[in-house]
């Protein structure tokens, strides 16, 4: 029997195995357009490196540099740095193999740098012909966008985490050298999960130990109506403070409960005060006193008002944000004086408190008292207990946060919601008059583009006289505007 003989595929080259088989019919136009389909820019240069043909993947392309680059040297038309890199690639190329991609910054039609990744390799000459070069183009436009909207991103988020850390310092500070009792349970099932030395002081040791348990600590009654006032805050989100006995010292005490959200679970915070020092509410106790310190250096602006919105304190943040040298200049003056939009903003806050007490992220902006404005956010909440009903305003700049791509300034805005945040801020005229001038300014840009710059097929496409475009074109600053309409063809 004759035995077969069974051999493996050779290795993979990453080429055409049989190219004669299936591109030996191609003719020159289809090469051509194979080429141009394979990159986003396609030059043609000679042995001395001139570029002497050019063919780009898109019209956007070809306005860059189509016109600029022939005739030239290819290491002319590329900035300095990438000139060493276009003298290696043209070396490598004499050699007979392709060369690696490399990065180049090439000029563009208006001076601009275009980054753009190229692969050369060289053609032999044919009979009678001089042997040239083709350079296939990639526009690294989009990656390079990319790159520095992550690089924007990663900024923002170290600028934030910082921020959070500071924060998260500040507060750990004050929880534990205030002097009244605070604990934080697990709102579901009440197990203690954090506690501060005035707490265990006041508890003892018994507080350590993971038994402990607030039923333990207080008598039955006092128990009984704290559960009933965990159930009311589950419900509403509101508590009164209440009276309770501890067991089995049998002091009495006032607790404040609050309820926050952390990471997709609610918490209760406990704050434990002696029902004795609960008569003085506007006690000087250190711990309110370190409080005040934090919220005057804050670098978010505070400012606390009466119900009508008249200012009754503020930190020095609002103070450089409204631009007043003193607190004195703003205590007794209407909040309404510093904020973007009058009669607008102020109204919609207090509004919205009366119904629910609370606003969070309030986007308007700050007027200075000598003309600057900064886009700011807005938390505020209503105060409804103690001696003197109030309204607090936490204000944070947002100028620096990280912001969508900036538009282009011939855009026109594209909702109502984004033309109606123009009211307050720009006048009406003034708003109509710069959306007037510039759907003027782009029906003529776009006739000019239409008519290959002709300007005298615009203005009859516009149905404008010759003299009107050239005078809109004067003010608009568009093109060779001082040319003169009789020397046009």
């Amino acid at each position: 029997m004759n035995q077969v003989i069974q051999t493996s595929p050779p290795p993979p080259t990453g080429r055409f195995e049989h190219p004669a088989r299936f591109l030996s019919n191609l003719d020159v136009d289809v090469a051509a357009t194979l080429i141009t389909a394979a990159a986003d820019v396609v030059l043609v240069m000679d042995e001395a490196g001139v570029i002497r043909d050019a063919a780009f993947g898109s019209d956007e392309m070809v306005g860059q540099g189509y016109q600029h680059w022939l005739g030239k040297p290819w290491s002319q038309t590329v900035t300095t740095e990438s000139r060493n890199k276009v003298a290696s690639m043209l070396r490598d190329a004499g050699t007979g193999k392709g060369s690696r991609w490399r990065h180049l910054n090439q000029f563009a039609q208006d001076g601009s740098e275009l980054p753009l990744s190229y692969s050369l390799i060289r053609i032999p000459a044919a009979p009678g012909q001089q042997a040239h070069a083709i350079a296939f183009g990639r526009d690294l436009r989009p990656q390079a966008a990319l790159q520095q909207k992550l690089i924007s991103a990663q900024r923002s988020m170290e600028r934030d985490y910082w921020q959070l850390k500071h924060i998260e310092t500040r507060y750990r500070l004050l929880f534990q050298v205030t002097s009244e009792a605070l604990l934080i349970l697990d709102a579901a099932s009440e197990k203690l999960e954090d506690s501060n030395p005035a707490a265990l002081a006041l508890f003892g040791e018994a507080l350590s130990k993971s038994a402990w348990s607030l039923r333990d600590s207080l008598e039955q009654r006092s128990y009984t109506e704290l559960s009933q006032v965990f159930s009311g805050l589950r419900a509403s989100g509101r508590s009164v403070p209440l009276e309770v006995r501890l067991a089995p010292s049998g002091a009495d005490m006032v607790v404040s409960v609050s309820l926050f959200r952390q990471e997709q679970s609610s918490h209760f915070l406990l704050r434990l005060v002696p029902k004795a020092a609960q008569q003085d509410t506007r006690g000087t106790g250190n711990a309110k006193q370190i409080l005040v310190d934090v919220m005057e250096s804050a670098p978010d602006a505070f400012v606390v008002t009466d119900l009508a919105g008249q200012v009754l304190t503020a930190n020095r943040a609002f103070l450089q944000l409204a631009q007043v040298s003193n607190e004195d200049l703003v205590r007794g003056e209407s909040l309404e004086r510093w904020l973007g939009r009058a009669g607008v903003d102020l109204s919609v806050l207090i509004s919205n408190l009366r119904q629910r007490d609370v606003v969070r992220l309030f986007a308007t902006r700050m007027r200075g008292d000598y003309g600057s404005t900064t886009d700011v956010e807005i938390s505020a909440v209503a105060v409804n207990t103690g001696e003197k009903r109030c309204l607090g305003f936490t204000i944070r700049d947002v100028g620096l946060r990280l912001n969508a791509e900036a538009k282009p300034t011939k855009e026109l805005p594209r909702s109502t919601g984004q033309m109606t945040e123009l009211v307050g801020r720009v006048p009406l005229k003034d708003i109509v008059r710069e959306t007037t001038d510039l759907i003027e300014q782009l029906c003529i840009e776009a006739a000019l583009e239409l008519t290959g710059d002709n300007r005298a097929s615009a203005a009859e496409m516009l149905g404008l006289s010759r003299q009107s475009l050239y005078v809109k074109l004067r003010r608009f600053g568009m093109g060779d505007a001082n040319a003169e309409p009789d020397a046009e063809n």
